[in-house]
């Protein structure tokens, strides 16, 4: 018999979104799970306007963690405007329908395709196809950010390049970075099952000769790179780069940094300029920021 799951989801908007994230990667099974959504509600005055809908997944009667998540959410309705989550438990088997329902192959930039694994496609002579099982992994194409670093990364990777991707995932971007021409992609991620996820993806697109996986954080990075992607969190993303982040990486070398709220945007831009960063790029999508810029230049 296979594993029930309790799929926990709240729809919330801007900075309540990375507030109510941050608690499902810290409490969830395999941490949250990020959704763009629509709404007609009376408070955006009758006008169409983004949600995201953040979902996390736990085992059926682990209480400990259920209960943990429910307070952290009550006392952020304290702080943002939150609805309270709503709670549906699903068979395995079940969980896989709902999940795989909601994707299909999507089209980023100019060349890169995302097509789900369980999907048909046929690529045209260009495509540059990455072939995704996210699991209960961040990182699936349709999240603005995932969507700003894969054209990001289209721009700026080339052929020979050494790349790191800090807090992988799903492994989305590092196998994108490879397929686009990379020679070695260092994937970097916390989550010990988000960092399965992402070994399983490598080796379904046969880039496990260029894309290496660690569990971990900074401390497994050694070297240089040529390109730093992080798309995880503005409070993470500015710890990072207190912590030395771009010392990783080479003379003129870019970063593309995602994940960030505008609300949070001048925190981040505030450490890479003390950083000696130069953000030469600055992309938005609905609520959510990309920075792309340099380092190290003399």
């Amino acid at each position: 018999m296979g594993l029930n799951w309790l799929e926990v989801c709240v729809a919330v908007d801007g900075e309540a979104a990375e507030a109510v994230s941050e608690v499902f990667d810290r409490f969830g099974q395999g941490g949250a799970v990020i959704e763009t959504i629509y709404s007609t509600d009376t408070a955006y005055h009758g006008r169409e306007q983004p949600l995201v809908s953040v979902k996390t997944y736990l085992p059926v009667g682990d209480e400990d963690r259920k209960k943990k998540i429910e307070e952290a959410i009550w006392y952020l309705g304290r702080l943002y405007p939150i609805p309270a989550p709503s709670w549906r438990v699903l068979a395995e088997e079940d969980w896989a329908h709902v999940w795989k329902k909601s994707y299909r192959p999507i089209r980023i930039g100019q060349r890169l395709v995302i097509v789900p694994s369980w999907c048909e496609f046929v690529p045209e002579p260009h495509d540059v196809v990455v072939t995704l099982d996210p699991g209960m992994a961040f990182g699936t194409g349709l999240h603005p950010t995932t969507r700003m670093c894969l054209a990001a990364l289209e721009e700026h990777v080339r052929p020979g390049q050494r790349v790191l991707d800090m807090g992988a995932g799903s492994g989305i971007l590092s196998i994108a970075a490879a397929r686009l021409g990379a020679s070695s992609v260092l994937a970097v991620e916390k989550d010990p099952l988000a960092a399965r996820i992402a070994c399983e993806n490598v080796a379904l697109n046969r880039v496990q000769g260029i894309v290496r996986v660690e569990t971990g954080s900074l401390e497994k990075v050694t070297g240089q790179f040529d390109l730093i992607v992080v798309n995880i969190l503005a409070e993470v993303i500015a710890q990072l780069v207190a912590d030395g982040l771009l010392s990783r990486l080479v003379a003129g070398g870019y970063f593309v940094a995602a994940g960030i709220v505008d609300e949070r945007e001048r925190m981040v831009q505030d450490v890479l300029k003390s950083s000696g960063a130069t953000v030469l790029e600055r992309r938005q999508e609905t609520d959510w920021v990309t920075l792309i810029g340099t380092a190290g230049l003399s």
